[in-house]
């Protein structure tokens, strides 16, 4: 068969990902925090985008897509009323991949006047209209709570080495020691690169590390947790034969093996008490009070409350939301000067970039009360009851329900925080596997039987430690199917000693 060079014609379906869109799947996995920031930064880039001031609201547009204030819906099938909106949009999500690009451009370049994103935002369940948006606009907050940042670890050993340590030389190898360390203050590399580097002895290397182990914090430059106890224990002068005996036995101790270590340090049981409580008031980590990353609270994106009449109410946290809205005037003026050429290609690429904004953020806020909002009515058990009553629930069953992709609620369940009567939960919370009933009822959740798990634990008595066969027998008896390995495996993952530990750990506080 000879090989021919020809033209053929071929149809088939592709996917596009346009920049727009991208842009639009990623506001929507980014939490409050991260998103404020994306904002602040397309702010300062782009010429038609603006903060609300507060007024804008009346010489504003409301987008012509904005939902109106949603309505009460039928209760549900359950012992309480849960009050659902049933107005809000039918139309995917811009991250399920089927939203046309020209839908979203139609009548933007017509309209006058700026467009807030997400005015008059009637994202509430139960509770009226919600505004999406920032609160409040004021410029800056008080220098007072503004959080001081710590100086760093290095910086602080650094400033030490020039004072403590007199010869030049062994500087330079204390300053190779200081780049070597991690951020718990740990030094767990090879001594033998630093002295051929150097080209020095690694005797010497090791002397600067004695002197080095001295700094403060006590216990810094320590080599293992052994070390650093003990680099800490000498600098409070406890450091005695008994208290050796002890932490170069830490595994032991981790066991609960009491009688072992009261025979290896040669004490009573009321010493070794006092030496474990000495043991346990050092820092294990002692660099980490250096530099330590602001640890930002964790802020709802979601409020889910009850309602007078027993039901539930669904809101945004309109408080850390971003409220930007476009400055139509603004473009219409620089329109009319007839700029050319780059100019006149970068208006309106700030004027598209700026309306699909303003529409993504609308249209992540609508997504995330949806995905909240059907949560509510599955989970309806878990909010009136507990978390015993949490049901078995999977991303596709949210998906078929408020019909979008299952990916996009995947996103939506990532990172993002509802705060409700029973505490702060990330959405993903709600979603659990399930374990089968040996009765042939309902299934359980994994969640709820891992808090079961937890309960029947913390109730045992000190006669009575209960084994993971035990725990799965009591499991069964009450219809739910589980085998012990997998006891095992959710005890473990919730950090729960073995029995044999539990039972060593409470003869040891019996004899404290």
């Amino acid at each position: 068969m000879a090989l021919t060079p020809r033209l053929e014609l071929r149809q088939g379906h592709a996917l596009v990902m346009t920049p727009q869109l991208q842009q639009s799947i990623k506001l929507l996995q980014l939490n409050n925090f991260e998103l404020m920031a994306f904002v602040e930064q397309e702010l300062e880039q782009n010429p038609f985008l603006e903060h609300d001031e507060g007024g804008a609201e009346a010489d504003s547009e409301t987008p012509d897509d904005a939902p109106a204030p949603v309505a009460d819906g039928d209760p549900v099938a359950s012992d309480r009323a849960l009050k659902i909106s049933e107005d809000m949009p039918n139309g995917r999500d811009l991250a399920d991949l089927d939203v046309r690009e020209e839908d979203l451009w139609r009548g933007e370049e017509g309209t006058s006047g700026p467009t807030l994103a997400g005015a008059s935002y009637g994202g509430a369940v139960g509770g009226g209209d919600t505004r999406f948006g920032s609160g409040d606009s004021s410029e800056g907050s008080a220098i007072e709570q503004t959080p001081s940042l710590p100086g760093t670890l290095r910086d602080h050993l650094i400033s030490q080495l020039g004072m403590e340590v007199a010869s030049p030389g062994d500087r330079l190898i204390g300053s190779h020691l200081i780049e070597l360390i991690d951020d718990a203050g740990y030094i767990t590399a090879d001594l033998h690169p630093v002295s051929e580097k150097l080209g020095c002895d690694v005797s010497r290397v090791e002397r600067t590390l004695a002197q080095l182990q001295r700094f403060d914090p006590p216990g810094v430059f320590a080599r293992n947790l052994a070390e650093c106890l003990a680099l800490q224990l000498k600098d409070r002068d406890r450091f005695d034969p008994a208290m050796a005996a002890l932490v170069d036995n830490l595994d032991l101790l981790a066991q609960g093996e009491m009688s072992r270590l009261m025979k290896l340090c040669g004490i009573d049981a009321e010493d070794l008490t006092d030496m474990v409580a000495e043991i346990k008031s050092l820092n294990p980590k002692p660099g980490l009070a250096f530099d330590t990353e602001l640890v930002q609270p964790i802020v709802p994106d979601v409020f889910i409350r009850p309602t007078s009449d027993g039901g539930w109410s669904v809101e945004l946290n309109t408080d850390t939301l971003p409220q930007v809205m476009v400055n139509s005037s603004y473009y219409t003026e620089l329109s009319s000067a007839s700029p050319k050429g780059q100019e006149k290609q970068f208006i309106s690429s700030c004027f598209q970039t700026a309306n699909w904004l303003v529409r993504s953020l609308d249209q992540r806020a609508r997504t995330i009360l949806k995905v909240a909002t059907e949560l509510v009515r599955q989970q309806e058990p878990f909010f009136s009851r507990g978390v015993q009553h949490l049901r078995p629930l999977t991303l596709r069953t949210i998906a078929e329900a408020i019909d979008m992709h299952e990916s996009t609620v995947s996103r939506v369940s990532n990172n993002k925080y509802v705060s409700t009567p029973r505490g702060t939960y990330e959405i993903k919370f709600f979603f659990s596997a399930s374990l089968g009933s040996t009765t042939g009822g309902e299934s359980h959740a994994a969640e709820a039987v891992r808090h079961r798990i937890k309960a029947l634990i913390d109730a045992e008595a000190q006669n009575n430690i209960l084994s993971d066969d035990r725990i799965a027998g009591i499991l069964s008896q009450a219809g739910i199917d589980i085998a012990r390995r997998t006891v095992a495996k959710y005890r473990e993952a919730m950090h729960i000693p073995s029995s044999v530990r539990r039972r060593r750990e409470k003869e040891r506080l019996a004899i404290g």
